[in-house]
C-alpha cells in the first residue's frame, strides 16, 4: 500500500542535521568550560544543558551523560593541543621549535591538565583521558626528537625517549611555571637542557643539527 505522506525534502534533512551538530558543539564547549573550572564530580547536567540552551532530555539523549561529554572534550581538547604543538613558532632550528611549541601549549592547557590528572585516581573515565593523553604525548615527543632517536636501538631508544617524554612533561612546566614562577624562557631552556642531557648532546648541538 502505497504511503500518501510526502517523503522528507533533503534541505530540511540537512537543516535538522546542522542544527543537531550545533548543539552538540555547544554542549561540549559548555562542559569543557565547566572542567576548566570545576571538579568532574561537582559538574551537573542540568548546569551544562542549560548553558547549551538545552534540556537535559535532549543532551541525555545525545551523549548519554557525563562520561559520553567526556570521550567528546577529549577528542576535542586532543585536537587543539595537536593544532597548537603543531605550530613551531618560526620553525626554529633544531628541537627548539618544538620546544617553544611545547611551553605555549602549556601556558594554554596546563592547568587544566593537571587538574584532570588530579582526578585520575577518581573517575576511571578521566583515567582512560589521562592515559590517551600520556600515549599521545609520549607519540609526540618521539616524532620531534626523531632525528636524534632513530639513531638508537632497543633499550637505548627506549631510555632516552623515557628521558625526553620527562623533560617535557606537564609536571616540569608546573614546577618551574607555576611553584617557582620561573619566567617562561627559563622554563624552555631548562627542557632543552634536559633534553639535550637525553641524548648525551649539548642544547646548542640539539639545536644545530637541524629540523627535528
Amino acid at each position: 500500500m502505497k504511503s500518501d505522506s510526502p517523503a522528507p525534502r533533503p534541505y530540511r534533512q540537512t537543516a535538522r542535521a546542522r542544527a543537531a551538530q550545533e548543539t552538540g558543539i555547544r554542549l561540549v564547549e559548555a562542559f569543557s568550560a565547566r572542567l576548566r573550572e570545576h571538579w568532574f564530580d561537582e559538574i551537573r547536567l542540568e548546569d551544562v544543558a542549560r548553558d547549551g540552551g538545552v534540556t537535559v532530555q535532549t543532551l541525555i539523549r545525545r551523549f548519554g551523560g557525563k562520561e559520553g561529554l567526556l570521550d567528546a572534550a577529549q577528542a576535542r581538547i586532543s585536537e587543539e593541543i595537536r593544532a597548537r604543538r603543531a605550530q613551531a613558532p618560526a620553525r626554529r632550528p633544531g628541537a627548539a621549535g618544538a620546544i617553544a611549541a611545547l611551553a605555549a601549549d602549556y601556558e594554554e592547557v596546563g592547568d587544566f591538565v593537571l587538574r584532570m590528572l588530579a582526578q585520575e585516581g577518581r573517575h576511571p573515565a578521566i583515567r582512560n583521558m589521562a592515559d590517551f593523553g600520556r600515549a599521545g604525548h609520549r607519540q609526540w615527543v618521539a616524532e620531534n626528537f626523531a632525528l636524534w632517536l632513530d639513531p638508537l636501538a632497543g633499550e637505548a631508544r627506549r631510555r632516552a625517549l623515557d628521558a625526553l617524554v620527562v623533560a617535557c612533561d606537564v609536571y616540569v612546566w608546573k614546577l618551574l611555571r607555576r611553584d617557582m614562577g620561573r619566567p617562561l624562557a627559563e622554563y624552555r631552556a631548562l627542557v632543552a637542557a634536559m633534553a639535550a642531557a637525553a641524548l648525551g648532546l649539548s642544547p646548542q648541538q640539539l639545536n644545530e643539527t637541524g629540523d627535528a
